[in-house]
């Protein structure tokens, strides 16, 4: 510990790759708000007028889900509707401003499946007031992920399904050409505004259905092409 630090400093959130024992520092979590358009009509917004908006997720709220095992994930406090969004997640090897498609490209490490999980009652009551996201959105444990994907070893494509299941029961289905923004178009617009990094995380929006999950229920998050995770809600 050096001796500059008040206290000791809380270790690096990091993410597992996939077949590999490298860690993927997280630096910033990126959240692309109502980039799938029947989410954005569902949210009461339309999706031909608005286009989508960034927030953030503190690093912290990344929850590392491996696919092979089923993990629990704490009904947070202070809600009485917490609500899964599931999403793809690009991670970032590279970064810079005003990125170009190609560099946007190029910046791309690998994918993950995630989920932003919402306090939607504290979100709802803070839109209203015109406050900010955190309480709703930036929680702890708001943000399981699997492992990343590299993108050398995945061959993604661009309608591969991604889906969420509550309790075996089918609860959002898509595919990642429905996107409003493409993953490389995200990129770019958001070098424009930030100095993007390596160890950035983009999660890229949900498709429509989200909805509400109590304790006791068992989430399953999938796209295809990476993998499936599993948390039971206790």
């Amino acid at each position: 510990m050096s001796n500059n630090y008040l206290f000791e400093p809380q270790p690096h959130n990091c993410l597992p790759i996939l077949n590999s024992d490298k860690l993927f520092p997280i630096n910033r979590v990126y959240c692309v708000g109502r980039n799938y358009a029947e989410h954005a009509r569902e949210m009461g917004d339309d999706p031909d007028r608005d286009p989508p908006f960034f927030f953030c997720k503190d690093r912290t709220c990344v929850f590392p889900v491996p696919f092979s095992e089923t993990r629990d994930l704490i009904y947070p406090s202070v809600t009485e509707r917490l609500e899964y969004e599931v999403e793809l997640v690009v991670a970032l090897k590279s970064g810079g401003e005003n990125l170009s498609r190609e560099q946007a490209i190029e910046s791309i490490l690998g994918y993950s499946v995630g989920l932003d999980m919402t306090r939607r009652d504290l979100q709802t009551k803070a839109k209203k007031k015109g406050r900010p996201w955190e309480e709703g959105k930036a929680f702890d444990y708001s943000a399981p992920m699997s492992p990343i994907c590299l993108k050398s070893d995945t061959l993604l494509k661009e309608d591969e399904k991604i889906s969420l299941q509550v309790n075996g029961d089918i609860k959002q289905l898509s595919s990642l050409d429905h996107l409003t923004w493409s993953v490389t178009e995200v990129i770019m617009k958001l070098s424009e505004s930030f100095l993007l990094k390596p160890g950035d995380l983009i999660m890229t929006g949900t498709p429509e259905n989200v909805g509400a999950v109590v304790v006791g229920d068992q989430i399953t998050a999938s796209i295809e092409g990476l993998g499936e995770i599993v948390l039971n809600v206790v």
